[in-house]
């Protein structure tokens, strides 16, 4: 009995002590870039992807239904002996204990395998980009050229050659492969291991809200099969950004741009500048919704089509849960170093003005 007491509180030591030790390292972003993004995460993530990405179904989402079972059986078994009054004040506290230590083995696994990259110094040390804030005629510029962007590729953008991505496998190869295409340019987004696959929660997401997402415990880039085609390769390339280790979202957006732009299939870089668009004129219209509709009005009949389609999409799925999951959502976005919360998104458009300033307008 002593024996067993000692191994838990051993276990419960080795937890805290790790705990605090990324607490303590995620506060120097060097150290994070130098020895964790650029040191033990590339292991870290080429093995879970070399491990798990020549399956064709999400492991992930296997394990998080798993985990979701469990949770519930649990919860369900607490509820039943609170009612038969089989618990008793022991009983609360070892329970409590339980989900306490589930909690900090979760903390610590998704920290090493991937949070800390929340941290970084990120695109901004890469490229010496400089985070500062715009005035209205630099946003002004910004959705001027992404509306030119757009309008150009629209037209390129034939019924056949989207339809030439409705192979999942075809759509996610070259997702991959446009970052080995990048990595030319920019060596840092060099991309080995391609593990991206459709989530088994597609349907499910259209009702939560989300179009993609990365799984730290088994290295996975997950995307929403059933969104619109118009942002799908985006959206895809935008998740192996997450596996690249840009774990804030705005940077994952931008690195997402930097890498689509490039694509020689004019449907990566028709979603990209589709995408962006999307994040400049709501930005836009924050502070000048007048301009804002007057640039809408002058989008290609093919934008316009994409955008109606993906607005319809949207608001066929609106539900009174959506809500609570963007406000926790957007409260775990806060506790990782992304203030805005779900509006951190919207931030790429720091990144591009800044791109745009330094690199000039045709780099847009």
């Amino acid at each position: 009995m002593l024996q067993k007491l000692k191994m838990k509180w051993i276990r419960w030591g080795v937890l805290l002590v790790l705990a605090i030790g990324i607490k303590i390292l995620s506060l120097s972003p060097a150290w994070v870039e130098e020895y964790y993004t650029y040191g033990i995460y590339p292991l870290i993530t080429i093995v879970l992807r070399r491990l798990l990405g020549w399956l064709p179904f999400s492991a992930g989402d296997i394990l998080y239904t798993v985990a979701i079972v469990w949770a519930i059986y649990k919860i369900v078994t607490v509820i039943k002996h609170a009612k038969a009054q089989k618990y008793s004040r022991l009983y609360m506290l070892r329970a409590t204990r339980r989900a306490g230590f589930i909690l900090l083995v979760l903390y610590v696994l998704f920290y090493s395998l991937w949070g800390l990259n929340y941290s970084r110094k990120g695109i901004a040390s890469q490229l010496g980009l400089k985070e500062q804030q715009y005035s209205v005629n630099d946003l002004d510029t910004l959705v001027y050229l992404l509306r030119n962007r757009v309008n150009e590729h629209a037209p390129l953008l034939t019924p056949a050659i989207r339809d030439s991505f409705q192979t999942k496998k075809n759509l996610f190869s070259n997702a991959a492969l446009l970052y080995k295409i990048a990595a030319a340019k920019y060596p840092f987004l060099d991309y080995k291991g391609y593990s991206v696959k459709p989530s088994l929660f597609s349907y499910l997401g259209n009702y939560m809200g989300f179009q993609g997402y990365y799984n730290p415990f088994t290295g996975e880039a997950q995307v929403n099969t059933t969104i619109p085609p118009c942002v799908e390769p985006f959206v895809a390339s935008h998740e192996i950004a997450h596996q690249l280790g840009y774990a804030k979202e705005s940077e994952a957006n931008f690195v997402g741009f930097l890498a689509c732009r490039l694509h020689p299939s004019v449907n990566f870089r028709y979603s990209v500048y589709f995408d962006m668009y999307h994040y400049a004129i709501r930005e836009l219209a924050y502070v000048d919704s007048v301009k804002a509709e007057a640039y809408d009005s002058t989008l290609h009949i093919q934008v316009k089509k994409d955008k109606a389609d993906y607005t319809a999409f949207y608001r066929k799925y609106r539900n009174p849960i959506e809500p609570y999951i963007d406000k926790f959502y957007g409260y775990f976005l806060k506790a990782n170093n992304q203030p805005k919360g779900k509006q951190s998104y919207n931030d790429v458009v720091i990144w591009l003005i800044a791109y745009y300033k330094k690199y000039g307008k045709e780099a847009i």
